[in-house]
């Protein structure tokens, strides 16, 4: 009989432990289905029209010469030409740079034989910017008597568009909200707050447009009539709105 005391207290203990685990295992688990806050997701622009109130000029001289020396060599004298042209313009030294430069053998095709080397072309061009939008075409025309024979073409822009751009901003929230406004009403639940808000768009200075193609002599008096026109800046917005039940 003593022997057998620990063996039952053993058993005892064993029942103890295991109840409450029969007992978890039993208890029904308890789900909450959790559903999305009914949202509306909306887009909108603004646009504003102004005056550009500068512009930008892309040209270049283009030489040929028998060997690679000479046509640089005139490209650089005819270049030094066309600086000092607008230095007399009035246009300033940070406001003219290099964009590109090149050199390249030229040849002749005749059907059936190898090409020939004919000569070296040289190239390089020049992006200007025009504070002053009544020197577009006097600056243009000075250039051009000063030796350019290339004019990629003319883009206006703004010096500054911040101002047209929160301009543009406050249209498109202004439309935003009338049109996130018009769907509440029309599906009859009430417009909460902005959930979250995201911006595109905004002012991209133009790419150049051919202008004309360069003239080797003009009259002092002929000036090339340029027509500035208007810009057009947007913003686009979009937005999500939280919806009433």
């Amino acid at each position: 009989m003593t022997r057998s005391l620990p063996s039952l207290m053993l058993g005892a203990a064993l029942v103890g432990l295991s109840a409450p685990a029969a007992l978890a295992q039993s208890a029904p688990m308890e789900m909450h289905a959790m559903t999305a806050a009914p949202a509306l997701n909306l887009s909108a622009y603004g646009e504003v029209k102004v005056a550009p109130d500068m512009a930008t000029i892309t040209f270049g001289v283009m030489t040929e010469a028998p060997t690679a020396q000479a046509a640089m060599a005139d490209n650089a004298r005819r270049m030094q030409e066309v600086f000092a042209a607008l230095s007399r313009a009035g246009i300033a030294d940070r406001d003219i740079q290099t964009s590109g430069l090149n050199l390249s053998p030229q040849y002749d095709y005749v059907q059936n034989e190898p090409p020939k080397l004919r000569g070296y072309q040289a190239s390089n061009r020049v992006t200007v910017n025009i504070m002053d939008l009544t020197k577009v075409g006097t600056t243009a025309d000075a250039v051009v008597s000063a030796g350019v024979n290339q004019i990629d073409g003319i883009a206006f822009g703004l010096k500054d568009p911040k101002a047209a751009e929160d301009q543009a901003r406050v249209l498109a929230v202004r439309a935003l909200q009338d049109k996130a406004r018009l769907y509440a009403q029309a599906l009859g639940v009430e417009l909460g707050a902005v959930r979250t808000l995201n911006e595109g768009g905004g002012y991209q200075p133009p790419q150049p447009m051919p202008m004309y193609a360069a003239r080797m002599q003009m009259a002092e008096s002929n000036s090339t009539p340029v027509a500035a026109g208007q810009l057009a800046v947007r913003i686009d917005i979009t937005g999500t709105y939280d919806l009433g039940r």
